[in-house]
């Protein structure tokens, strides 16, 4: 899946990749979550266009979005299918360009974030499907969620789901919905090759969203790693250190 993720690349550089006509010029992020707004491209009128979308996908049919679960991620196998995602996939796919993303594997009964990146470093486009929402009081919000698929066989001992990246030579037949249908395009709806993305531990750190700084993406050094292990159980330690305690106790410093 994919619930964080970073642009890092000088805006000119994403905007070289993903050919739209607008020259924003935004900073780098290094955290990205849910609900934030982020970079979108879209084709309107035969060219692409950059918009900003707010990540987590709302259908237009929705009475009260704070009713309603937050949609960050479209099966590939049901997008089709699913009554959120069914027309989005159909009339409005997007691009969503990012430099890398972040995955958290359980392993030794820990969680330990991973940067995922291409493994030429180069920017690339998750697949996208777009929503406006219409409010009670005529506001509208564009609403955007990523298509994943099942990893491949090097991505899964992350995680056995990875978002969809188009190829830059698909671009333009993924961003096309002239056609009102999806049959052409769902066979670009998989994980990427094996290979072709490569990864490293990092600092838990990226866990709260208010860190923002280029120090997330470096790989974890040995003595960050020693002080962000779990500490000792307070019974364990006074044991340990011939102390006494109370059998059972589970409090940690």
């Amino acid at each position: 899946m994919c619930g964080r993720f970073v642009i890092t690349s000088p805006p000119a550089a994403i905007r070289q990749v993903f050919g739209y006509a607008e020259q924003p010029n935004f900073p780098p992020r290094y955290n990205i979550a849910p609900t934030q707004p982020v970079p979108v491209v879209i084709l309107d009128q035969g060219a692409r266009h950059f918009r900003l979308m707010r990540w987590g996908l709302v259908p237009a049919w929705v009475k009260d979005p704070k009713k309603f679960s937050l949609m960050i991620n479209a099966r590939s196998e049901t997008v089709q299918d699913k009554p959120a995602f069914k027309n989005a996939i159909r009339r409005r796919r997007v691009l969503i360009p990012s430099d890398g993303y972040y995955e958290w594997h359980v392993s030794e009964d820990r969680k330990r974030p991973y940067f995922i990146y291409r493994a030429d470093h180069k920017p690339f486009g998750f697949a996208g499907v777009a929503e406006t929402w219409l409010g009670p009081n005529g506001e509208e919000v564009d609403t955007v969620a990523i298509v994943t698929a099942p990893a491949s066989r090097d991505l899964a001992v992350l995680h056995h789901r990875v978002p969809v990246t188009i190829a830059e030579n698909a671009f333009e037949a993924w961003l096309d919905c002239s056609s009102d249908s999806a049959e052409g395009v769902m066979a670009m709806l998989h994980g990427p090759d094996e290979g072709e993305f490569a990864w490293h531990e990092i600092s838990t750190r990226v866990n709260h969203v208010a860190n923002d700084d280029a120090q997330l993406l470096l790989p974890i050094t040995d003595k960050q790693r020693e002080a962000e292990a779990p500490k000792p159980k307070r019974a364990a330690r006074k044991a340990a250190s011939g102390g006494g305690g109370d059998e059972g106790q589970g409090s940690l410093f």
